[in-house]
This record gives C-alpha cells, sequence and structure tokens, in this order.
C-alpha cells in the first residue's frame, strides 16, 4: 500500500510540477525574445569596428563604419594580399559615389533584419526547451525540434531541424550566445530542389558593448547541401567583429571615410 501510495504521489508530481518547470522555462525564452525585440527597436547606434571574415575563396580583414546611409568598409588586405592605400580610398568612394550601391545594400540589410525578427519570434513555439544549469548570473537552455511546430517556410524549416544550446543573461534577459546542430536532412521539393543536409553547425556570439547595448562578435557558419538540381549551396563562414568604438548617430559616408583612413591597420 505504501508503495501505491508513493507511486500515485510522484505521479501527480509528474502530472503538475514537471510541467510547471517546462513552462518556466519557455517563460525564460519569451522573456528574451520579447526583450530582443523592444531593444532592436529602440537601439540606432552605430559602431565603427574591425571585422575579420572568412568564407570559401574570400578571407578578409577591413575595417567598418555603420552610417545612417549605409556601412562603409576600409579592406586592409584580401585573400592574403595587404590591400595599398589607394585601392582602400577608391573601394570607399566608389561606395560613397554610388546611391544605387546605398540603397542596395539598405535593403538587403532590412530584408535580413526582418528575416531574423522572424527567426526569433518563433524560438518559444519552434523548440522544446529545458534547463540546463545556472552559470554566473547566465541561465544555459538546451534547445531541440518541437513536434508540433510547422514551419510556414523554408527557412523556418532549417531552422526547426536544429538542435543546441542558448545562454540567456538573467539580469537583462538577452541572448548572450545560441548555437545549433542539424540534427537530420532538410529537403525541398523531395529533394529535388534542394537540401541541407544533418551535421552543419552555427555558433553566435554576442557582447554587451554599452549598458543594455548587445551586438554580435561572433559569428560561424557550416552547412552544405545542394539546390536547384544540383547546383551545390555551402554557407561555410566564420566572422569575428572587434576593437568596437561607438559612432555619432549623424556621421556622413564621407566622415566616415576620413575616420576609417584614421584607424591602425
Amino acid at each position: 500500500m505504501r508503495r501505491l501510495v508513493r507511486a500515485l504521489l510522484f505521479a501527480v508530481w509528474v502530472a503538475n510540477y514537471a510541467p510547471a518547470r517546462a513552462q518556466d522555462v519557455k517563460a525564460i525564452v519569451q522573456q528574451a525574445v520579447r526583450t530582443e525585440l523592444a531593444a532592436d527597436d529602440a537601439d540606432h547606434s552605430r559602431w565603427l569596428y574591425l571585422d575579420i571574415d572568412r568564407k570559401p575563396g574570400s578571407n578578409v580583414r577591413q575595417w567598418v563604419a555603420e552610417t545612417g546611409q549605409g556601412d562603409i568598409t576600409r579592406v586592409l588586405d584580401q585573400n592574403g594580399r595587404p590591400c595599398s592605400d589607394q585601392e582602400q580610398r577608391s573601394q570607399m568612394e566608389s561606395f560613397v559615389r554610388n546611391a544605387g550601391a546605398q540603397a542596395r545594400q539598405r535593403a538587403g540589410g532590412q530584408h535580413d533584419d526582418r528575416q531574423a525578427r522572424r527567426m526569433l519570434s518563433m524560438l518559444p513555439q519552434s523548440f522544446v526547451w529545458t534547463k540546463v544549469k545556472d552559470q554566473n548570473g547566465r541561465t544555459v537552455l538546451h534547445f531541440a525540434p518541437n513536434p508540433r511546430f510547422h514551419p510556414p517556410s523554408y527557412q523556418a524549416r532549417v531552422f526547426a531541424a536544429m538542435e543546441g544550446e542558448m545562454v540567456v543573461d538573467d539580469a537583462q534577459h538577452r541572448i548572450a550566445s545560441i548555437r545549433g546542430r542539424m540534427i537530420h536532412d532538410v529537403k525541398f521539393g523531395y529533394g529535388l530542389l534542394g537540401e541541407i543536409r544533418a551535421g552543419g553547425t552555427f555558433n553566435v556570439e554576442r557582447r554587451e558593448l554599452k549598458p543594455g547595448i548587445w551586438e554580435i562578435t561572433e559569428t560561424h557558419v557550416h552547412m552544405e547541401g545542394r539546390a536547384l538540381l544540383f547546383k551545390t549551396i555551402s554557407d561555410q563562414e566564420d566572422e569575428v567583429k572587434s576593437n568596437f568604438r561607438r559612432l555619432a548617430g549623424d556621421l556622413s559616408l564621407a566622415g566616415a571615410e576620413q575616420l576609417l583612413m584614421k584607424q591602425h591597420g
């Protein structure tokens, strides 16, 4: 009888306490998402930083300055070859004079921002979340695909095939890092239109630059597959940003160009 009572009590605990714990973990994710979206709406800061970006066939080290008209870059070296001052100035001046290139860059950035916000908004529903541990004022969460989630787009299907960990800053409810791995293939049009293969990984690290202002400092993406009837697609990128310096909000492209040329190579 005692064993039966203990079993019944344990069943009641599982039915009541465990779901509440799962709901608590999901609430952490929901709060982080709300905070990130609100911060994105409120943050209009612009930055100067050193960017090292490695992709297949392209290895670039450059200074980047953000302005309201677009982000201007001073390429220090490309694929191991140093760029002369004349080349650096020529590239920057070409962008400063090209209103069409600036408009295309802004449109591309806005598109990426909208897509990032959509993916961010899906976090609470697209995964099953569990708490791993508390660590120095941060909460480490594990996520796995939610079988009840129905991805609304091709991008969401890839996103929802991930498993990994996310670290949330407890005091500010900000996402400090998120990393994941593709746990199964994702095929489009039964594989005829393309597929992303299992095993691919991504890792995004963020840091607080100023009180309440967080920026991505590292991005590592390694995905492989094919698209459009055997055309290979390879999203391989390692990008590290450092030496951040806040810029005036009204800085012009010409002013940014002058500032960039003063940075040490």
